[in-house]
């Protein structure tokens, strides 16, 4: 079967069961809930409200109607576009779909996942850098007592470890990227703590990957025409959305702070590095009871705990095609009892039914106006992108 999308053209097996319908509004490519749901395997969604939920045993959504927050897998996670009504069908962006929602229901489908066997760990900040500040102290310090909390939990499994920063000194952005660039077989992890001069009362984990080219960051209200000529993306994206996801389920599963989700940004240390990159933010300095916890080494130490099993999980994924556990599948853990085994999502000696390809498309759109349909702003403030 010979099928044509966006004036390409790719070749769906005989035997797939599902074609994808592109639904083209203001130029830009979107594909319904229904369509996803087929290809996916869900049962037809559940609409209660303005939430459209889907549940197939093995992963499960909750769609917000005129929103870009989703929950996947029990976790929120920030699409580019919002979710909204066209003609009478629920439709999702075809960016949100291959770059946020394929990577982590379908993990083991992630094309070009090396194997990992070094995790370059980047305090944040440092020297006359101080970042954030609390009553308790700083974020330069935190972020570098993290590192080298996590580093000999990773090279007790058998990871090399790389740090951007060994002390309290000043790293410019670029040569942090660099520094991750000239190493092989590896991930980076970037290492922050949150602050907002806009609610004290914030609190919570967030995890960024690179923003997916031609859209917007988590923290835009739309697509600018900045964001529409900053075309980053590379090869590791999909890796990088799943790596966000194995460390921030771990995150959530252990410790039970507020989830903020899994958002995009263009920060420069995302921008620059060319290996699967993300960036936590492990807590506010800004509010009083997070700021204690985050001036508490034991909370510290849960922290390094959590983030190592995370990127533990995406090795055994990258190495052996092995589902990461989910948030539920932490929260069902006993403690000091094994991790349950989990069922994998597809045959990885099978061919999937079809394929995703054209999804991928890193080509613009014909037509980069800024997305209309009216969407909230993520909680919390707008951090700068350096």
């Amino acid at each position: 079967m010979l099928c044509t999308i966006g004036g390409s053209f790719f070749v769906s097996q005989l035997t797939a069961a599902v074609e994808w319908h592109v639904i083209k509004i203001n130029g830009r490519d979107f594909l319904s809930v229904d369509n996803i749901a087929k290809f996916y395997g869900f049962p037809n969604p559940t609409i209660n409200g303005k939430n459209v939920d889907l549940n197939n045993g093995k992963n499960e959504m909750q769609f917000h109607l005129d929103s870009r927050e989703i929950l996947l897998n029990g976790v929120r996670n920030w699409l580019s576009f919002p979710v909204f009504v066209h003609d009478g069908k629920i439709v999702v962006s075809r960016i949100d779909l291959a770059k946020t929602l394929e990577p982590q229901l379908r993990p083991n489908m992630i094309p070009k996942l090396d194997r990992v066997r070094t995790v370059v760990l980047d305090p944040g900040h440092g020297g006359f850098d101080k970042g954030a500040i609390s009553g308790y102290g700083y974020e330069k310090d935190y972020a570098l007592d993290l590192a080298r909390l996590l580093r000999p939990l990773l090279q007790a499994k058998g990871f090399r470890v790389v740090m951007t920063r060994e002390s309290d000194v000043f790293v410019p952005l670029e040569l942090r990227a660099r520094i991750a660039n000239a190493t092989s077989d590896s991930i980076f992890v970037s290492l922050h703590f949150n602050a907002t001069d806009r609610d004290p009362l914030a609190t919570g984990f967030e995890i960024y990957s690179l923003t997916p080219r031609g859209a917007p960051s988590t923290y835009e209200d739309g697509l600018t025409l900045a964001s529409v000529n900053i075309q980053n993306g590379t090869e590791a994206d999909a890796a990088s959305v799943e790596l966000s996801s194995c460390i921030y389920h771990s995150l959530l599963g252990h410790i039970g702070e507020f989830d903020r989700g899994i958002k995009r940004a263009r920060f420069a240390v995302l921008r620059l590095t060319k290996i699967p990159a993300v960036l936590v933010e492990s807590g506010f300095l800004t509010e009083r009871g997070e700021s204690r916890l985050i001036a508490n080494p034991g909370w510290r130490q849960k922290l390094a705990d959590a983030i190592c099993t995370g990127i533990d999980n995406f090795r055994a994924l990258a190495d052996s095609k092995k589902p990461p556990l989910v948030v539920a599948d932490y929260r069902r853990q006993k403690p000091g009892g094994a991790a349950p085994e989990k069922e994998s999502l597809v045959n990885p000696a099978a061919p999937p039914t079809l394929s995703l390809d054209m999804l991928h498309s890193e080509r613009p759109s014909e037509n980069p106006a800024p997305f209309q349909t009216p969407t909230p702003s993520p909680i919390g403030s707008a951090p700068v992108e350096p």
